[in-house]
């Protein structure tokens, strides 16, 4: 029940991050992405830490400070300024299925440090989903925007970034706490994010955020940003990191519907039956064999 839990709690916490790729497609237009980032960790580091002091949280070892601060610096820092590139490119569907290989990216991670044993059943069943995950792109091509492999080619990259925050932070988180852990990486990343925003002037672009800008820029730093990765810390204390990783592959779903909804995105036919690939990948990778 524990691995069941910690798969359904990571389920939530990605489709709450495919919202947050559509809603970062409606504001790249007008603000650059480090900014994005800013509004997406600052607000988020603002909503945890009240939280994690009311709550009394167990906050990481001394000795444990420079790494968890190193992997939020380079996780919330640098991977999601690589993300917010990738979607200037392309459209949030495509950006997010290419976010949906993280499972491929952490199984291989998890294996070449030890972490975690390979199985047939979850090289099978991450093999499904992201083989769905490229036909989907593949087949979208034609009605992709242009140069909209720049972008899948960024998010792919940077999805090692993730992979190994997932596969490193489990220790770490228990040698503290998950708000904890996460409390001290968002503000590690969000602190490095404020310092390169203010060198490269990127809060000017708050001047001529409409209404709906601000609405969806803070929706994007409690929704995308605070909620989705307290659950997804949640998840990974409880599930491997493969069989959390795999529920990526449900971000495109949310991502594809929202932005349909906020700037016309299409809903194509190969993303449907990429997505069909991926929820198979995610039930052969998460469920285990019934003994005989």
């Amino acid at each position: 029940m524990g691995e069941w839990a910690g798969v359904a709690i990571a389920l939530v916490s990605s489709s709450l991050g495919g919202t947050a790729a559509a809603i970062t497609r409606y504001l790249v237009g007008g603000a650059d992405p480090i900014l994005l980032a800013i509004l997406r960790w600052g607000i988020g580091f603002l909503c945890l830490l009240p939280c994690a002091l009311m709550l009394g949280v167990r906050w990481p070892q001394r000795s444990d400070w420079p790494a968890v601060t190193l992997l939020g610096s380079c996780f919330f820092g640098l991977f999601f300024i690589l993300y917010n590139i990738a979607v200037s490119y392309t459209t949030a569907a495509r950006a997010s299925l290419a976010l949906a290989t993280l499972p491929l990216h952490t199984m291989v991670v998890g294996a070449i440090l030890g972490v975690e044993r390979l199985t047939a059943r979850k090289i099978t069943g991450v093999g499904i989903a992201v083989l769905g995950v490229a036909a989907a792109l593949a087949a979208g091509l034609a009605q992709s925007p242009p140069g909209a492999w720049r972008g899948e080619l960024i998010m792919t990259g940077a999805v090692f970034c993730m992979a190994f925050y997932n596969v490193l932070s489990r220790p770490l988180m228990q040698r503290s706490s998950p708000l904890g852990f996460l409390t001290v990486g968002m503000g590690a990343g969000a602190a490095v994010l404020v310092l390169v925003g203010f060198v490269k002037g990127s809060f000017a672009a708050l001047d001529h955020f409409t209404m709906g800008q601000w609405i969806a820029g803070i929706y994007l730093g409690i929704g995308g940003g605070a909620l989705a990765f307290i659950l997804w810390v949640m998840a990974l204390a409880r599930a491997t990191p493969t069989r959390v990783a795999n529920t990526m592959t449900v971000n495109p779903i949310a991502a594809t519907l929202l932005a349909a909804l906020l700037i016309g995105e299409p809903i194509t036919p190969n993303l449907l039956i990429g997505l069909v690939a991926v929820f198979a990948g995610i039930w052969i990778a998460t469920s285990d064999a019934k003994a005989a």
